[in-house]
């Protein structure tokens, strides 16, 4: 018996080493501190411990148990998660685009480039071919990278919604700091930009209703989201946002990661109308179906948001959930047409037109 609980208690030590030294490698970032920990404690949105949502958010819906997630997660995974095939995509020169014209190119998932109004934003780009600390682990769909860091130009404002893998990735971020004037992101996300070697004078870090005039007319105003964050064990150190970015001719809404709430209706009733909303609309289930929206409710935040165009994000690279890859299009795209709401839906690389919305290609037809 005394052997058999040494060879355990080796074992837990063997574990807790590893553990220690593979969350101590720089991507996993750095919990904030110092003046920023102290900046975090103050907001209104921390207490006891953690950043909070506006409504009662359980990461599992009361109603689940933990044996049906196990079985979900191992029975119910579709045949279908990965396109069998490299998915399409138009390889778009984005380093000289008419200068004097707005565009938006997505590169699947929640990662795509605008300009507008002669500046250029570039949001959560992950480009490394995984989400995740692993570059085994959730890879990207075969085609779905033909972009590079390398392949853009100069940007004037790196946006980061918050910091989980699928939204922050440390490669890109990496070889992007070189070309990106701002980075504007969630109260405490800077502290790991900052750690990874960006100037911290180039950091912008709001919390929710703050506003950063971004020069000449623009402005950006983090607004709340339903959702967590963390990149290792602890969670909710950073917040999670939603932003509002108002140009001179343009109002957008980037919608981050967000299960639905009220607080769709309250920043339409302020901000709204939005000439576009980017609006998550995959890796959902059941099971978590707080902190991530079902497709019908993503059309349905385009509504309360008083969006003039949907364009649903968060699909189209990872597969994070147990639904097929085209599923979320699918039903996005089905509701949308069913409440005749305006809905764009670009192949990667494509260039859509900010100034005069044209219907978009269903693309992923036939994609088994």
């Amino acid at each position: 018996m005394k052997k058999i609980m040494i060879v355990i208690l080796f074992v837990v030590v063997i574990i807790a080493v590893i553990t220690i030294v593979v969350i101590s490698q720089a991507s996993f970032g750095k919990p904030p501190t110092g003046e920023r920990l102290n900046r975090i404690q103050k907001s209104p949105n921390f207490s006891n411990g953690s950043f909070q949502n506006l409504s009662f958010t359980p990461t599992f819906a009361e109603d689940v148990s933990k044996w049906e997630m196990i079985r979900d997660g191992i029975f119910k995974i579709s045949k279908r998660k990965a396109p069998s095939t490299d998915l399409p995509s138009v390889k778009t020169d984005l380093k000289n685009l008419p200068p004097e014209k707005d565009f938006l190119v997505w590169f699947g998932h929640s990662s795509y480039f605008m300009q507008i109004d002669g500046k250029k934003f570039l949001i959560d780009p992950v480009f490394s071919g995984s989400a995740s600390p692993f570059s085994f682990m959730v890879k990207s769909f075969n085609g779905s990278d033909s972009y590079t860091p390398e392949d853009f130009p100069a940007i004037d404002f790196l946006i980061i919604t918050h910091d989980h893998w699928d939204h922050l990735d440390y490669q890109t971020v990496l070889k992007l700091k070189s070309r990106v004037g701002k980075v504007i992101t969630s109260l405490g996300v800077g502290e790991h930009l900052e750690y990874w070697g960006f100037d911290p004078k180039n950091i912008i870090e709001l919390d929710w209703n703050e506003t950063y005039d971004m020069e000449s007319g623009f402005l950006i105003t983090a607004k709340p989201g339903r959702h967590f964050s963390g990149r290792s064990f602890k969670r909710n150190q950073t917040i999670w946002s939603s932003f509002v970015l108002q140009t001179l001719s343009k109002k957008i809404y980037i919608g981050g990661d967000s299960g639905y709430d009220t607080h769709f209706a309250k920043i339409g009733k302020e901000y709204g109308p939005f000439d576009l909303a980017l609006l998550e609309c995959g890796q959902y289930n059941k099971s978590w179906k707080y902190i991530h929206m079902m497709p019908d409710q993503t059309v349905q935040a385009a509504i309360d948001l008083k969006a003039k165009v949907l364009m649903p994000v968060h699909w189209g690279k990872f597969a994070l959930s147990l639904h097929a890859w085209d599923e979320p299009i699918e039903r996005v795209t089905k509701e949308a047409h069913r409440l005749k709401i305006p809905i764009i839906h670009p192949m990667i690389g494509d260039t859509v037109n900010l100034d005069q919305f044209e219907p978009t290609a269903e693309w992923w037809k036939g994609i088994n």
